[in-house]
């Protein structure tokens, strides 16, 4: 107990901060609320244009047949949605921050996405400029910049606004008029100072600011995509969730951008029929290591239905429903596993075992590389069928990624259930 109290002492604290910074929260707002949406359409025709050919059966054969001939008509839609996702999040950044910060969203939204467009063409001649060569720094590779000009811009139109840098109309102007002018002047001086960057950028090194920010942000991608970092998030997660902090959201809130842009790297190489080398996205973590929810607590559910302890039989059956869809609040707080030290240690242990697992199953080739981000909610074998663009195998991973932490867990359940069953038969006995 003296290592609980000193992680809910020390650490807590200032990892719960964290999770509510505002730019934190925006950025997950911009990938969750606007990108996510586009990114689950554009993966629709992902998967119409990539049958999975490894299931050697007539009417899969059939589809490959008869998609290849216009392959690239229906990777069109794919192209044009998850190629511009990170102009989507500069949007979603811009109007999420905006409204935290008490400025027109929408507005805010506008300019951080035209100040982000901005960047991502070479400054000259436009008409010459062929849309496609600059397609990829729309999309994932220019994630980085997006993120950083949402909070940027949308700070800096604040910053005018404050100062008085606005046109103030009378009362009697209609307000879509009062909208427009009360922002004109920041619009006036942010999208031609980051147009001058760009063109400082571009004259000088010959690269975007999205290319420049990506080179130097590479190290960091290629850093995140490795096991020592998946082994690292999810420690953090379960010790999170054992404190009662959600996990998830504090490392994704850091973590997301670089998730994001090997989801989107995954999906452009299986399109163009290259080997994919993104391991650790988001799916690798919600759908293969969140079995039944954080904790990967499925197994259990099945346990505490189980149980001979009527307190546990009761919270399985609240949690059974939840399970299926991979929410499990009522195992973390009913069981509980917060502050709890005897179920705490399998709670760390089984995660970190199966995404060691599942980071040697995706490294080694053996499971198809992810390319899709399904909702989270999306039951076990599904989500990993879908999540890979149709590998059954992925989908039993998930199984047996289930039964592992299950087996995990069961001599520390029998453990606290024993205890737990004691003290009913005291309570019977008083």
């Amino acid at each position: 107990m003296n290592i609980m109290n000193w992680l809910e002492n020390r650490l807590m604290e200032p990892l719960g901060r964290l999770a509510q910074n505002t730019y934190l929260q925006a950025i997950r707002d911009a990938f969750v609320i606007f990108a996510l949406p586009v990114i689950l359409t554009g993966a629709i025709f992902l998967i119409i244009a990539n049958p999975p050919t490894s299931i050697e059966w007539a009417p899969i054969q059939a589809w490959a047949n008869a998609v290849e001939p216009i392959q690239a008509q229906i990777l069109f839609p794919f192209q044009l949605t998850f190629g511009i996702m990170a102009v989507t999040v500069a949007f979603g950044i811009g109007y999420s921050l905006g409204e935290r910060r008490d400025v027109d969203s929408v507005m805010a939204g506008i300019l951080s996405m035209l100040a982000f467009l901005m960047t991502a063409f070479p400054v000259e001649d436009i008409t010459k400029i062929p849309f496609g060569k600059i397609l990829d720094y729309l999309g994932g590779q220019g994630l980085f910049v997006a993120i950083l000009l949402g909070i940027l811009t949308t700070e800096a139109m604040r910053f005018l606004i404050k100062r008085g840098f606005a046109f103030e109309l009378p009362a009697g102007v209609p307000p879509y008029v009062m909208r427009t002018f009360r922002v004109l002047v920041p619009f006036m001086v942010i999208l031609p100072a980051v147009w001058i960057l760009e063109w400082i950028v571009w004259a000088n090194f010959g690269i975007t600011i999205p290319q420049a920010v990506l080179e130097l942000f590479s190290p960091l991608v290629a850093a995140s995509n490795s096991y020592p970092a998946a082994l690292g998030m999810i420690l953090l997660m379960m010790v999170l969730w054992g404190m009662g902090i959600h996990g998830m959201n504090v490392v994704s809130s850091v973590a997301y951008p670089f998730w994001m842009t090997q989801l989107a790297e995954n999906a452009d190489a299986v399109s163009a029929g290259a080997t994919a080398q993104g391991i650790v996205t988001e799916p690798f973590f919600h759908m293969f290591a969140h079995i039944g929810g954080s904790g990967a607590t499925w197994g259990l559910v099945i346990f505490m239905l189980l149980s001979r302890s009527r307190q546990l039989k009761e919270v399985g059956k609240t949690a059974l429903i939840p399970a299926v869809f991979n929410i499990n609040e009522p195992v973390i707080f009913g069981l509980p596993i917060v502050l709890n030290p005897i179920m705490f240690i399998p709670f760390v242990l089984g995660p970190a075992v199966i995404v060691t697992i599942n980071y040697i199953l995706f490294a080694t080739g053996i499971l198809p590389p992810v390319i899709i981000q399904p909702p989270f909610t999306v039951p076990i074998f599904l989500g990993g069928f879908i999540a890979t663009g149709g590998s059954v195998l992925a989908g039993l991973v998930q199984v047996i990624d289930a039964v592992i932490a299950a087996l995990i867990y069961w001599p520390f359940f029998k453990r606290y259930e024993k205890s737990l069953i004691e003290q009913e038969q005291s309570a019977q006995t008083g």
